[in-house]
């Protein structure tokens, strides 16, 4: 067991975390698989790699932080466990920034700030605003109206993103013919980004009364044209979608500076969000009291993830969904509804070998050789 303090979930003191990564002979951080918690591990690893600590990064939808053997240090990301857990209401990406600038490197502000719009929080507050006025000196941001893409194509970009869904949602073909009979030009002007956005919030808002706060993410991203990503806002988009489908590539992407890699991030990008985007359509649902369940074909819990928080979202007039496949399942509420609680309840509850892991509003889960029917119900007596 490793001698490293531990760190409370919801207050984890940079000067902490860094005073026990600096005596720790060897540093293991273990991930969620979302857009901040993956931005996180990037500044944590890249801020051990320039301290000479040796370190190693791994993500899993469902991880488990287990305290280090001997005087190794776990550190938690977005989950809490491990000997240090960052995980709590700021931004993971934030703490980590924090702690790296404690060991005396400073942190990529792009990376971390992609890390902050992922996890939903703003850009222009707090320490968000000093990282922002940090990456302002070393290239072009600008805050702009249209939507929020990690590409300058923007079919491409409103067709992929998982910020939002719509009609257009998942299909390259449609998204562009919505372009063209909205006649927006390449490049466009800010008044033709600005129909863009309006068009799209009017058609991902059709269906659901919460779609009109949510859609907010997607709209009026800071710009970055000279950078890997067209806006920060994608590049976050981006992260968790590549830590959700191919982690490994994802985290290649968060420690070191490769732009040879911007091209496979992005392709996980687009394959995460047409399989999302097609489950969301194609989810069969029910609905219980204060929850909606949405059985889909899909067994990967980062991808379910994106899938139950996609229709709590624009779907849903439950604030709790549950995303349900063959031997997995994830969990979004609105508010905080102790959804990993709810989870590890419902787990051991129908599979003694299942795991799961998640906080008051996501969880995830694997399970296996039982009826989706059986875990359905337990989750729903446990939440």
């Amino acid at each position: 067991m490793s001698t490293a303090p531990a760190t409370p979930a919801d207050a984890a003191a940079a000067s902490d975390v860094a005073a026990a990564l600096r005596e720790a002979p060897f540093v293991r951080v273990v991930a969620a698989a979302d857009g901040d918690s993956l931005a996180a591990s990037g500044v944590l690893a890249r801020a051990c790699r320039e301290s000479s600590i040796p370190f190693q990064v791994r993500v899993d939808p469902v991880p488990d932080p287990t305290p280090g053997e001997g005087d190794d240090v776990v550190v938690g990301v977005g989950a809490a466990g491990g000997d240090i857990a960052l995980a709590g209401v700021e931004a993971a990406s934030l703490v980590a920034a924090a702690v790296a600038r404690e060991l005396g490197v400073a942190p990529d502000p792009m990376l971390a700030l992609a890390g902050v719009a992922s996890a939903g929080q703003p850009l222009d507050a707090g320490d968000a605003a000093t990282l922002l006025d940090t990456a302002r000196e070393r290239t072009t941001v600008e805050r702009r109206p249209g939507v929020a893409t990690p590409t300058a194509d923007l079919a491409d970009g409103v067709a992929h993103s998982t910020l939002v869904h719509a009609p257009v949602s998942g299909d390259a073909e449609a998204a562009t013919a919505a372009l063209s009979g909205l006649g927006i030009p390449s490049p466009p002007s800010d008044e033709d980004r600005r129909r863009l956005a309006s068009w799209l919030a009017i058609e991902a808002t059709a269906s659901s009364a919460r779609a009109a706060e949510a859609v907010e993410r997607a709209l009026r991203p800071h710009a970055t044209p000279e950078a890997r990503f067209a806006t920060i806002e994608g590049f976050g988009d981006a992260l968790d979608a590549v830590a959700r489908e191919r982690p490994g590539t994802g985290v290649a992407l968060a420690i070191r500076d490769d732009d040879g890699l911007r091209t496979a991030v992005l392709d996980a990008w687009r394959d995460h969000a047409r399989a999302a985007h097609g489950a969301v359509t194609a989810a069969t649902t029910g609905r219980y009291d204060g929850v909606l369940v949405a059985r889909v074909d899909a067994d990967d819990p980062g991808r379910l993830g994106t899938v139950a928080r996609l229709r709590r979202d624009y779907r849903s007039p439950e604030p709790v969904v549950l995303a349900v496949g063959n031997d997995a399942a994830a969990a979004a509420s609105v508010d905080d509804a102790r959804l990993g609680d709810a989870m590890r309840e419902a787990v051991r509850s129908v599979d003694a070998d299942g795991s799961s892991a998640g906080d008051a509003r996501r969880a995830t889960a694997r399970f296996d050789g039982i009826e989706v029917s059986r875990f359905i119900t337990a989750f729903r007596e446990a939440l």
